[in-house]
């Protein structure tokens, strides 16, 4: 199996069970995990990478009202926001990169 797929379902494994478990540090761990696994995405899919951390990160809070389990939810969300923002970054680095390397 390809490492970034693995790295991928290890952010999952992490973003479900930091929702009911406090896990120091998941936010880093995710972060990271993020950045590294953002090397391996195409080009072309760096609008929707940036599109999704984007709505993970901004609609996340809304599940929050559902009675009873939605404070889990929108922490699955939130942690699966984090690890996509950090991919996300990794794109938007390599773009900037390549338009002014020299």
């Amino acid at each position: 199996m390809n490492p970034f797929k693995l790295m991928g379902w290890a952010a999952i494994a992490l973003a479900v069970i930091g929702a009911f478990v406090d896990i120091p540090y998941v936010a880093l761990v995710l972060l990271l995990l993020g950045l590294v696994g953002g090397i391996n995405i195409a080009t072309e899919d760096s609008v929707r990478v940036i599109v999704t951390a984007l709505a993970l990160s901004a609609l996340s809070g809304v599940f929050d009202h559902i009675p009873e389990i939605g404070y889990y939810i929108a922490r699955i969300f939130s942690a699966g926001g984090i690890f996509v923002a950090g991919a996300a970054m990794t794109l938007i680095s390599r773009n900037v990169w390549n338009r002014f390397k020299p």
